[in-house]
């Protein structure tokens, strides 16, 4: 078993809930949280999602944040040198 604090203003929503729908507060908690307890489940996150596909494909090129101004340099004499 287990208890719960609400704030004074969802309470006085579970209680009005209560009486619109003729369910006890236990019930209309219990639906709630098996709801989102599913809703949950479903839910990948964005980085679980593309996990498989991280790394797989790399340019074979280990070093290449350590020598991007080299890259760059030889990128801008080979242009200009056109």
């Amino acid at each position: 078993m287990k208890s719960v604090r609400l704030p004074k203003e969802l309470e006085e929503e579970l209680d009005a809930l209560s009486s619109t729908t003729n369910k006890s507060h236990s019930l209309i908690i219990r639906e709630a949280l098996v709801e989102y307890i599913a809703k949950e489940k479903k839910y990948t996150r964005p980085f679980e999602t593309g996990k498989k596909y991280f790394g797989k494909h790399g340019s074979g090129d280990g070093d290449r944040s350590v020598n991007y101004k080299s890259r760059i340099k030889e990128k801008i004499r080979e242009k200009h040198a056109d």
